[in-house]
């Protein structure tokens, strides 16, 4: 089931688009983005996980109550926590971001080659369902790598990439952006408007993302052979009316 999360193209593909340009990144956590109106704080029931409970479901408010998870390929990459496709069950680690408790956590390292990931996500309803945050304008979050590579693609599927939605004839091309995470806890700030599909492949390719319906955040690694140990605390929408 967790395919749906996946990139259907190769790390080294994801290198190549990246060194030709292809790609463009959000200038996420600058002081624009999170000053912006899409960047502005809202109150706690804009709160869509900080782990705090020590369990693996999202924060319950607002008709969320969704669940983390972890996802791996079949092609040699590692993923800890176990991916619920193997049986596995998430669970928050010791020393969040700011003083907090407890934090989100996937370390392990990735595939030398073929179509290689790993990756944790969160879902915002159970059973999965699409969620509207139109409300809404974007989502933050603190995250930070521990040790090897902290290259990571923030993902928001929605119903025109995910094949729940029943829309798309070339599926999981979701809208994101990419980051280079950093030793320490920084906070992110992306607006949805700043999301965008990877060029290249997927049907249909939009213009927006559908904040109507969207199914979840997802933070995945691609690069062959990296070894990856990733952090992430406080996710949050933004932008509150």
């Amino acid at each position: 089931m967790y395919m749906r999360m996946l990139s259907l193209f190769t790390g080294s593909f994801l290198v190549s688009l990246a060194a030709a340009g292809c790609v463009k990144k959000v200038d996420a956590g600058s002081a624009d983005a999170a000053n912006s109106d899409e960047g502005r704080v809202c109150p706690a029931s804009g709160m869509i996980g900080d782990g705090e409970a020590n369990n693996n479901q999202v924060t319950v408010s607002e008709g969320r109550g969704g669940y983390w998870y972890t996802f791996v390929d079949k092609a040699g990459s590692t993923v800890a926590p176990k991916a619920g496709e193997q049986g596995g069950v998430f669970e928050m680690v010791p020393g969040g971001t700011n003083g907090s408790k407890f934090a989100a956590r996937m370390q392990g390292t990735v595939g030398a080659g073929g179509t290689v990931f790993a990756g944790m996500g969160l879902n915002f309803t159970d059973p999965k369902g699409g969620y509207d945050a139109s409300k809404y304008r974007g989502i933050s979050f603190f995250a930070k790598k521990g040790a090897g590579g902290g290259s990571v693609r923030v993902k928001v599927p929605d119903s025109n990439t995910d094949p729940d939605g029943k829309v798309c004839t070339e599926c999981y091309n979701d809208f994101g952006t990419d980051l280079e995470l950093t030793s320490e806890w920084q906070k992110y700030t992306i607006p949805f408007s700043k999301l965008l599909q990877m060029p290249g492949w997927g049907k249909p390719i939009l213009a927006e993302i559908k904040a109507q319906e969207i199914y979840g955040i997802q933070f995945q690694v691609n690069a062959p052979g990296m070894s990856y140990d990733i952090w992430v605390d406080d996710v949050a929408f933004t932008g509150c009316p």
